[in-house]
């Protein structure tokens, strides 16, 4: 028999894990130049962002900037999706906020350093498998709510300001939108940067800046521990905005590594980036930064906008960024804040999944989809918290699917036969589809011995359970005899535990 014929060599590996890797972007100049220039790009949009967190958050600028570059670059080499970018969020600047108000800045370090390892703790238990429980619907509507939260993130650098800033954001969006139809080359969002900021200076046009946001640092971070006392009062203190920071940032993280996954159709491992996301968080508070998670609208920038793939641009981008704040802050200061709007304008718009909100897509999709859509955007966009609309997508999801579920189960009565009646289950039976479940008999008018028959019934709780028991005994009340049949082995073993243990008087 001929043998089939050897694979050649280049197709011994999946071309995503070609495209994702490293050494593969180092050996080609095309890739590599990709994943520079998207670094760069990146870098030049987390600076203003992460200026204005450490506003939100209350401490010196030089905290926010410190964190992004150490966050992206730790992450880069421990985290579990390549491309995505971590850096100091705004959902961890207002969880920290009151830690740096009310205790000063040691204890939001220390804070910082307790999230991170929270942060591992749970990477390494497998909290990155309730990321499944997560519907569609609320994915959907944590896209829609970014795109509009970085949307209104430029809504202040487009209030008092003059005339002609308004005219260089249009210039921005008009470059990015039609260089790439002349050539992709180099990123349109560089383009768009690099040639403002030679007009407004070129032309001496007085609009706001990067140096205008902020001061920025003149010195590399420095290897510190934080100045606290090592006891039980100070854990009392910082233990609860530590663990919030750590669920914020996970959940954040978390969330868009799957949307990068959707976007580059590859897959990351979730719980690497869990465990990852705290070890950055260590590392960034030992060298005095106010901590983070995955920023979401650099990360579409990288992905989307830039074209980036591998854990380089992470890495670049966090380098860029050091580089550029402390090496030519000079330089960085005169890019026009006007500049930067329109790339984040753009990062906005190419995120929003429209699809979703087509009228045709509306007619087809279930009301209670688009309720927990729509419920997840009104939830984020009012809190300004990511975190808290995906929360309450999914609680609303959770709640429409029990009532839906509740509504499945079907009790038939078979006719008497030899002074036996049947009633037949069939459904998923727990708390929400089985508290109505005891009112489906007569007692009064059945025969003296009934069967119940959950051949086409599961019993998944204590609830259903109890219920059960509750029939039971309304029967033998009455003096009649009652027999459960039909259960499969897991609902049988569930039942024989519980059955006559649970209080059923009410």
């Amino acid at each position: 028999m001929t043998p089939p014929p050897a694979r050649p060599a280049a197709a011994a590996a999946p071309e995503a894990d070609v495209v994702h890797s490293v050494a593969a972007a180092l050996r080609s100049p095309r890739r590599l130049r990709t994943e520079v220039l998207a670094g760069l790009v990146v870098a030049l949009a987390l600076i203003p962002e992460a200026i204005a967190f450490s506003i939100i958050a209350g401490v010196d600028p030089r905290l926010g900037l410190f964190a992004s570059f150490t966050m992206a670059v730790t992450i880069s080499v421990v985290g579990g999706r390549p491309a995505m970018i971590s850096a100091a969020t705004g959902a961890v600047a207002l969880v920290v906020a009151p830690v740096a108000r009310e205790h000063g800045v040691d204890h939001l370090i220390a804070t910082v350093i307790l999230a991170g390892v929270l942060q591992v703790l749970l990477g390494v238990v497998g909290v990155a498998r309730l990321m499944r429980f997560i519907p569609r619907s609320v994915m959907v509507g944590f896209v829609n709510a970014l795109a509009i939260l970085v949307l209104m993130a430029q809504l202040p650098h487009l209030t008092g300001v003059p005339l002609v800033t308004y005219l260089i954001v249009g210039a921005g969006i008009a470059l990015i939108v039609l260089l790439p139809r002349l050539t992709t080359a180099v990123p349109a969002p560089l383009v768009a940067i690099v040639l403002l900021t030679l007009v407004t200076v070129a032309a001496a046009i007085a609009v706001p800046t990067v140096g205008d946001e902020g001061e920025l640092p003149e010195a590399l971070p420095a290897l510190l521990v934080p100045d606290v006392p090592f006891t039980l009062e100070t854990l009392e203190v910082i233990a609860p905005y530590a663990l919030a920071m750590a669920l914020v940032g996970l959940l954040e993280s978390l969330l868009t590594a799957k949307l990068v996954d959707d976007v580059t159709d590859t897959h990351s491992d979730k719980t690497r980036e869990a465990w990852g996301q705290g070890v950055a968080n260590v590392v960034t508070g030992f060298f005095g930064g106010m901590g983070g998670c995955a920023v979401i609208g650099q990360t579409m920038m990288n992905v989307k906008a830039a074209g980036a793939r591998t854990r380089l641009s992470t890495f670049l981008a966090g380098v860029f960024l050091l580089v550029l704040v402390v090496g030519l802050g000079d330089v960085v200061a005169v890019i026009p804040m006007a500049a930067l709007v329109a790339v984040m304008v753009m990062v906005s718009v190419g995120a929003f999944d429209w699809h979703s909100v087509r009228p045709s897509t509306l007619r087809r999709m279930p009301r209670s989809e688009t309720a927990v859509m729509v419920t997840t955007v009104v939830v984020t966009v009012a809190t300004g918290n990511l975190a808290f609309g995906v929360v309450g997508g999914v609680l609303l999801a959770m709640v429409l699917f029990a009532r839906r579920v509740a509504h499945v189960t079907d009790v038939t009565a078979q006719d008497v036969v030899g002074g036996e009646r049947v009633y037949r289950v069939r459904g998923e039976l727990f708390f929400a589809s089985s508290n109505d479940l005891v009112y489906r008999f007569d007692y009064a008018g059945d025969p003296d011995r009934v069967v119940i028959d959950l051949t086409d019934a599961h019993v998944w709780d204590a609830s259903t359970v109890a219920t059960l028991d509750a029939i039971t005994h309304r029967y033998r009340r009455k003096g009649k005899d009652v027999r459960i049949v039909g259960l499969n082995p897991e609902s049988a073993a569930r039942h024989e535990r519980l059955a006559g243990n649970l209080n059923t008087d009410h």
